[in-house]
């Protein structure tokens, strides 16, 4: 079975996927930034980039999400 076809919608504004590797992340729209967290491995660092984006619905492909993760910076610890 292919990880690809793993996607679950949970709103229009949070979606579920895995990554090439079959670690299911979690993609939150919060204003102008899509923030990533990994949810079947914690010990990965969440990630953000800003996006354009009215909404996360499907017409964001698995594939664009795949493709942002890749692209997002690790969110630092602030001090």
């Amino acid at each position: 079975m292919s990880t690809r076809s793993t996607t679950h919608r949970t709103s229009d504004s949070v979606r579920v996927f895995a990554d090439d590797l079959g670690r299911l992340w979690s993609a939150a729209r919060s204003g102008g930034v899509l923030v990533f967290n990994c949810i079947s491995e914690t010990r990965h660092a969440a990630r953000a980039l800003a996006v354009e984006l009215t909404r996360l619905d499907d017409s964001v492909s698995d594939d664009a999400l795949r493709a942002w993760l890749e692209q997002a910076p690790v969110i630092g610890t602030l001090l």
